[in-house]
């Protein structure tokens, strides 16, 4: 029989609302029998059943709902998860350029599996989730029948929860180098040492969606990383295509994409501080036809929202200010604290003190493989506005 959770009165509320998380602080008592890594009963003050979770009271996210049924937490529930997330994907997306499970958008918590090219890479950040590792294994190995699955645990947050950071090979064979295709376009994918997963999927259906947008025109791709929306402008028919990223090595890497798919000719990598070349290609009075904006996260706490949404306005303004009248901005940020609508309130400002219109073309999200859960905003995190510049 699972241990016990109960909540401190009203609390009931964030899990009736499918929220995914309880926080320590919601927790009235806990059953001694409860440990850290468990499958727990979650009941309300008056031990009204609410759902089974996983539970870490070393986290501050203590609980992570698995189901809101009274149902057993095991095996066959894992297996359930897996085959019903990949079936989701399968009605609508190449599963070898794909992320296969979202966490708790897939009722999988803490859960990430990124596919590429055949290689599956693993990401597991709470203790709970860790115990059913084997078997989750074992469900993508059925499902999907990858050449192998890599393990990328060396995530800072597993410290959190009590996790060493470790990597490996968890199933099959892994090449240092995986090659993946994604809207037709050849990547090389560094799994074993790439950031996070070693590719961002999120945005590929935002790199698809710029193909109206440059062909024939001068693309700025800046914080362009291994050079994907730079290699896609250049795969869409863009005339030339600069793509700037403070790290020497990952504009070595793009380089190596570029000539993956016949591109370096049109397609060049600069490494560079963007905040410092759009000032000084901007006095310069450089020009382009599109400018992409796709930057790291600016913050990872709220505490530090006001200094990112003054970095945001900057490197929009100034990019707005080298956009030829009539040319596109395509301005993006991953900062799960920056909601939408503030970040349109961002990119509005810096228009007004850019003296620029703009024109809201679209207005888009992460792609559909990273689904989205209305009760819970943190599964939102991806803004990607199209938007067309005039001056004033």
């Amino acid at each position: 029989m699972p241990g016990q959770i109960t909540l401190l009165p009203g609390k009931e509320k964030r899990i009736r609302t499918r929220h995914p998380w309880v926080f320590r602080s919601d927790i009235m008592k806990a059953d001694p029998s409860c440990l850290p890594g468990d499958i727990v009963r979650v009941v309300s003050s008056n031990g009204q059943f609410l759902a089974k979770a996983l539970f870490n009271p070393l986290s501050q996210i203590s609980l992570r709902i698995m189901t809101y049924q009274d149902e057993p937490v095991d095996r066959e529930l894992i297996f359930r998860r897996v085959r019903e997330a990949i079936r989701y994907r399968r009605s609508f997306a190449d599963l070898s350029s794909c992320r296969l499970i979202f966490a708790e958008s897939d009722r999988l918590p803490a859960l990430i599996v990124d596919s590429f090219g055949g290689v599956l890479v693993l990401q597991c950040l709470s203790l709970g989730m860790e115990r059913f590792k084997q078997d989750i294994v074992e469900a993508l190995v059925e499902e999907v029948h990858p050449s192998g699955i890599w393990e990328r645990n060396d995530v800072p947050v597993r410290k959190l929860e009590g996790l060493d950071l470790t990597t490996g090979l968890l199933y099959g064979d892994v090449p240092d180098r995986v090659i993946m295709k994604e809207n037709g376009i050849h990547f090389y994918v560094d799994v074993k040492r790439g950031q996070k997963t070693g590719f961002f999927l999120d945005q590929k259906e935002n790199r698809a969606a710029i193909a109206p947008f440059v062909r024939d025109q001068d693309v700025l791709d800046c914080f362009t990383h291994t050079g994907s929306f730079a290699l896609h402008a250049g795969f869409f028919g863009a005339r030339s295509v600069l793509g700037l990223d403070i790290s020497e090595e990952a504009c070595q890497y793009a380089g190596m994409n570029a000539a993956l798919n016949h591109l370096s000719e049109k397609v060049r990598f600069q490494a560079a501080n963007v905040f410092d070349y759009l000032g000084e290609a901007s006095r310069k009075g450089v020009k382009y036809d599109v400018i992409i904006l796709d930057p790291p996260a600016f913050t990872k706490a709220r505490s530090t929202v006001a200094n990112a949404a003054r970095g945001y306005k900057e490197i929009n303004l100034r990019a707005m200010k080298m956009i030829r009248p009539g040319g596109f901005l395509v301005s993006c940020s991953c900062s799960q604290h920056i909601l939408p609508s503030h970040f349109m309130q961002i990119v509005q400002s810096a228009s007004e003190d850019a003296h620029i219109q703009l024109r809201q073309i679209e207005f888009r999200t992460q792609g559909k493989d990273h689904p989205i859960l209305p009760a819970s905003p943190e599964t939102q995190y991806l803004k990607c506005g199209i938007y067309q510049v005039f001056p004033d």
